[in-house]
Order: structure tokens, then sequence, then C-alpha cells
């Protein structure tokens, strides 16, 4: 019988000191979306790529609600979506295809992280998408692309096509499906996610009032990709990351078994 308690102790002998670490920032990731509420189910995925020269990445196991996984219960793949190491649970490789294509196409996307969320589905079916009527939209509208809806994503003819469409931007909102953002650290994926579901939960509570809306001008909008460097870049792992990990151990700090 495989017991938590076991497969943590398995595991953490069998993985590198940086690939554990890996492992508790992206399980972290993981029981941060479910809190948050941004999960559905078991249907969205957060992949990061295992330190080291192989392809190799780490995935939730298929089934495993977001509030349950552990560092020891993500299984390592290849850019196949095949297991490369021993483990209990089983992976969907269906759930890695827009993942693998990113990861392939762009070496400094280390994290991933693709949801669901009803206020990104929201502003992803409105035609002009993204409005910069908030100071936390401009932060996304400075590296956004969009993806047009081609059906469940499982066709590999479709990642030339998303690939090219999130060029060199951080964050995509695909259309009718979703929000994706990627970053350079597992906390800076996070980061650009909660910016990004912040900016759209905004853009739907202040279209739900039938007011005029005012946006942003376009000079600030303009001008923001340098402020937004200058502001993000590296603070969510320097400081919002290590409080949202101190919230984690509050709560329930299984994540790093």
């Amino acid at each position: 019988m495989v017991t938590a308690a076991t497969t943590s102790q398995d595991v953490r002998r069998q993985v590198s000191d940086a690939e554990w670490e890996r492992r508790v920032d992206l399980a972290a990731c993981y029981r941060l979306v479910a809190m948050f509420g941004w999960d559905d189910l078991v249907f969205t995925h957060i992949s990061a790529r295992v330190p080291g020269p192989e392809h190799h990445f780490l995935i939730n196991p298929y089934g495993m609600f977001f509030e349950e996984i552990t560092a020891s219960s993500l299984v390592k793949i290849d850019a196949e979506g095949n297991k490369v190491m021993d483990s209990p649970y089983d992976t969907n490789p269906a759930g890695f295809t827009i993942h693998s294509a990113i990861h392939a196409a762009r070496e400094d996307a280390l994290c991933v992280l693709h949801l669901h969320t009803r206020n990104g589905i929201a502003v992803s079916v409105q035609d002009e998408g993204l409005r910069a009527y908030s100071q936390q939209s401009l932060f996304p509208l400075a590296s956004l692309g969009y993806h047009d809806y081609e059906g469940v994503a499982l066709n590999e003819d479709e990642k030339p096509r998303l690939v090219a469409d999130l060029g060199d931007a951080n964050n995509l909102i695909l259309r009718n499906h979703g929000l994706l953002t990627v970053g350079e650290t597992v906390a800076d994926a996070f980061l650009a996610m909660y910016l990004l579901e912040s900016a759209c939960q905004i853009q739907v509570l202040a279209q739900s009032t039938g007011q005029t809306l005012r946006e942003v001008p376009d000079p600030i909008v303009a001008g923001i990709k340098q402020q937004a460097d200058k502001v993000t870049r590296g603070l969510g792992g320097k400081l919002a990351w290590p409080g949202l990990l101190r919230k984690l151990d509050r709560r329930d700090p299984s994540f790093r078994d």
C-alpha cells in the first residue's frame, strides 16, 4: 500500500534538492489556485520544468483535486507526456498538449499555468478582450496575446498557432476557453495569473454596473511596459511568494510532503 508519508520519503530520496524545491513551489501553486477559487475540478493543469539538462516536467496527478496535491504526488514526465519516474499516480497526456508546445518554444517558460476561471472566460468571449479599466489590467496588457478557439486542445496541429499567438508575451487569453500565463519561476507565473484574473474580475464587475466605463488614457497604457517590468519583475519571488507560502503553511502545510 502506498501512503503519503512513504511516497514523500521515497520521492525525496530520488530527486535533487533543486527538483524538490521546484516540486514544493509547484504544489504550492496548485494549492493557491484552489484557495483563490480558480480551479475547475480536475480539468486544468500547471506544469514546471525540472531543473537539469533533460527535458522533463512536473504536472499534477490526473483526477487529484488541486487542494490535495503535494510535492511528492507531482508526476515527472517527458516532452510527450510519458512518465519518466515511477509513480503510483496516472497523468492525462492530452492535458499536457498546450504546455508541451509552450515549454518547447520558450526556454524562459519554466512554468506554464492554464486555468478556466469564470471571469477569464467571460472576458475571453468579448470581442475587445481585456480593456484598460484598472491599474491591475495594465500589467497583463503590457505582455498579452490572444488565441482563437479551435476546440478541445488535443490537436497537435494547433501547437504552432498557439505558440505564434503567445509570441514573447507572458499572458495569453484563450478565446472561449480561459487564461494562460508563463514565468521564469513558478512564483512569476502565479503573480502574472493573479494580475490577469484580477483584471478580468474587475472588468466583469465594472461592466455589470451598466454605467459608462472610463478607460486608462492611451499614453499611460502605451508607456506601461517599462513601468510594469520595474514594478513586477522578480517581485513575485522576492516579496509576494514567500508571504503566500507562509499563508499556506498556516492553513495546511501538507503541500510540502
